[in-house]
């Protein structure tokens, strides 16, 4: 399975990237199309129920082959996985009238979004949230801003963490798209005075940012096997480069320095990989896994951004050009330390957690 994704993704996913990134009505067909690919090869949704047209793998199974899958950052919305977490939270706590949504959820009719950072608070800090949700007669009245909130232009709903609870709202605007480092896909919505009906409410009134920590254990683990593997190509790309690359009579695979970014990159590489899969172990056993999954979500941020950083810098002045995905990848590196929590969070966070078990 992991070399039918790896060959897919490699041969029809990775050559519409460009296309996929400027997004548009051109983006949104090529997105289909592959879509169509996919499921024509028996790669459709595969870590999602059978039952809701998914094909069915366990979460240390799909863990397996999420690596492969996510070596392009849009690897996940071809293939039909990016709407897992969503599937998780709507079957675990969602009512009746929500659960319709996971057919043509998991079917790519209908796309959803997450909305719980807002603007002037810090994203780290959840509590501070300042979108409100008020009582009214048969539901709730929403008001609020939220931005940096993925897909949220073309998509049916989107999950809201109002005054401590998840709702998930259909009457949303869109405010702005705002582009991260040149490229869009995330937007700022607007939530004005908008009526959520009671059984639009995940789980009970107040378990939002409980719910949001079982479905960021999950989202982080699958962040860090798909930052690991596009580390992993561009480590692909600096090695055939540093054997292909003539100066001065001799490969650059010959000089010392290039050696050293070749062992560094691989050393981070391997590291990160096994502390991601520590994390994903426990993951997929329901188990405490936040010492394992901050550990990973730092490890793997860096190490996309490390050898992302020293493959272009044996590419030279090509490697800053549209001719290589490094750029794409240099991008998603450096937003990886802040998305799903700054690496400062998590450094802090996990390091008083160890703190506090050493001292008992």
């Amino acid at each position: 399975m992991r070399e039918r994704v790896s060959a897919f993704v490699c041969e029809h996913v990775r050559p519409s990237e460009t296309v996929l990134d400027a997004g548009g009505a051109a983006g949104q067909a090529e997105l289909a199309r592959l879509r169509e690919l996919a499921k024509a090869a028996g790669l459709w949704a595969l870590p999602l129920p059978r039952e809701l047209g998914g094909g069915g793998l366990a979460l240390d199974e799909y863990f397996a082959v999420a690596e492969q899958e996510g070596s392009s950052d849009h690897g996940p919305a071809a293939l039909g996985s990016a709407c897992l977490l969503d599937v998780r939270m709507f079957q675990r706590f969602a009512r009746p009238a929500v659960l319709e949504l996971l057919k043509p959820l998991v079917a790519g009719e209908i796309s959803g979004s997450y909305a719980m950072t807002e603007p002037g608070v810090a994203g780290s800090d959840p509590m501070a949230a300042r979108t409100t949700a008020v009582r009214t007669c048969g539901g709730w009245r929403i008001n609020g801003r939220k931005w940096f909130t993925t897909g949220a232009g073309s998509a049916s709903y989107v999950t809201v963490l109002a005054s401590g609870s998840l709702f998930v709202v259909t009457d949303f605007r869109v405010v702005r798209e705002i582009p991260v480092l040149g490229v869009g896909g995330q937007f700022e919505i607007a939530l004005d005075n908008v009526f959520v009906p009671d059984d639009h409410l995940l789980g009970e009134e107040g378990d939002g940012l409980a719910i949001a920590g079982t479905r960021l254990a999950l989202g982080r683990t699958l962040r860090c096997l798909r930052w690991i593997g596009m580390a992993e190509r561009a480590f692909e790309l600096m090695c055939a480069r540093a054997n292909e690359r003539q100066v001065r009579g001799s490969a650059l695979a010959d000089r010392q320095l290039v050696q050293q970014h070749v062992f560094e990159s691989l050393l981070a590489i391997r590291s990160a990989r096994a502390l991601t899969r520590q994390a994903a172990d426990l993951v997929a056993a329901e188990q405490d896994a936040r010492t394992a999954i901050g550990l990973a979500k730092v490890a793997a941020a860096r190490t996309l951004h490390q050898v992302t950083d020293a493959a272009i810098q044996v590419f030279g002045a090509e490697g800053l050009g549209p001719g290589t995905p490094l750029p794409m990848l240099a991008r998603i590196g450096r937003a990886a330390r802040i998305l799903d929590g700054a690496d400062e969070m998590h450094v802090s966070d996990t390091a008083r957690r160890v703190l506090r078990t050493r001292a008992n």
